[in-house]
């Protein structure tokens, strides 16, 4: 038998389920976004490590495989913002989510051509901000999430999100399983979002001896560190995480300029483009100059491990639930599950005897 969660963010966004899978840099690709949706859950396609003409073929591969709701995480600060955006309308995406806030402007010209816009955020006066310029939800991460991410656990901020705005919000960072949905759902939230669970799927490109070394893992074997990038990270201890952390910055720039020329020739950015993104980061992020080269060195290493396959080589990011995960479900087996057990769980607690001490 079927079972079902029916919450705004499943009402807002089109889903039969209120699962999210977030948008992974070169992991939540068309294959792993359509398995999502064809699971009743939402995938978010990952647009910052594609350019316009991959992202185009990639959003026409992904309606070429399922016909549900899906969305594009989009970087509100790059050069190109506006015309993803535009690509987003002329293909009728149904969701637009968003790393980085965007500003009012880009959220009214999204909502007027109806699509959904779901900023994701780490702090509360964030999420009134986003709220207060129209977002229709948000997606509020807590600081057991992997890649970026803040100093506040997830169950102290959902809370304070919840308090604070009248709009769905999905909670992220620390969960895996139903319990964990279910406790979302009486916390409030309207769903929750994952992205090392999803990570760890079969439909998940990312290869297999990458995700032995996840499945490997510890719940403490990741660190959060700034030596990377300059912004708070969390990942799997890696060779790469390790020297980073005992080498200073200076150290690694000319590195890291080599594999941001190469992260431009891949994206068919030109020097200008380069530099705008570079300058835009910098004021939206207030990093220094050095740390701002770092940073555009950071999605290579991701995909010197996530795509190339040499975990060693690059950087793993990961949240602390990854030591929680010990199988490889498909994504409808993952939502089906999920959803089931928080059914269960929500059934149990609603039929739980109260009495007065």
């Amino acid at each position: 038998m079927t079972v079902s969660l029916r919450t705004p963010l499943c009402d807002l966004v089109g889903v039969r389920h209120p699962v999210v899978q977030t948008g992974m840099g070169w992991v939540a690709g068309p294959r792993l976004v359509s398995a999502t949706a064809n699971g009743g859950g939402l995938g978010i396609l990952a647009s910052a490590t594609m350019g316009i003409e991959q992202l185009t073929d990639a959003i026409h591969e992904v309606k070429e495989r399922t016909d549900e709701p899906f969305g594009v995480n989009l970087r509100a600060d790059a050069e190109d913002a506006e015309q993803r955006v535009d690509l987003l309308i002329r293909e009728g995406v149904r969701v637009a989510s968003f790393a980085l806030a965007p500003n009012q402007r880009l959220i009214g010209k999204l909502k007027d051509a109806g699509i959904v816009v779901i900023p994701s955020v780490g702090a509360r006066r964030h999420a009134e901000k986003v709220a207060a310029w129209g977002a229709d939800a948000v997606l509020v991460q807590g600081g057991e999430g992997g890649g970026h991410t803040g100093p506040v656990a997830t169950t102290l901020l959902v809370p304070q999100v919840v308090d604070a705005v009248d709009i769905p919000v999905i909670a992220a960072g620390g969960f895996f399983d139903g319990r964990g949905l279910a406790a979302a759902l009486c916390y409030g939230a309207a769903g929750v979002a994952m992205g090392t669970r999803f990570l760890m799927t079969r439909d998940s490109a990312v290869p297999d001896e990458v995700k032995q070394r996840y499945l490997a893992s510890a719940c403490t074997d990741t660190l959060v560190t700034s030596r990377v990038d300059g912004l708070p990270h969390r990942m799997i201890r890696t060779d790469v995480s390790d020297s980073a952390e005992r080498s200073g910055s200076l150290r690694r720039l000319p590195g890291a300029i080599r594999q941001a020329v190469g992260f431009k020739r891949m994206m068919g950015l030109s020097w200008r483009g380069l530099v705008t993104d570079g300058l835009a980061m910098r004021k939206a992020q207030q990093l220094p100059w050095h740390r701002l080269l770092l940073a555009a060195n950071t999605p290579m290493l991701i995909k010197a491990a996530l795509v190339d396959g040499d975990p060693e080589a690059g950087i793993l990011p990961s949240g602390q639930v990854v030591g929680m995960i010990d199988d490889l479900p498909s994504c409808a087996e993952l939502i089906d599950g999920l959803v089931t057990e928080a059914a269960s769980v929500l059934q149990t607690n609603a039929t739980t005897q109260v009495t007065d001490a």
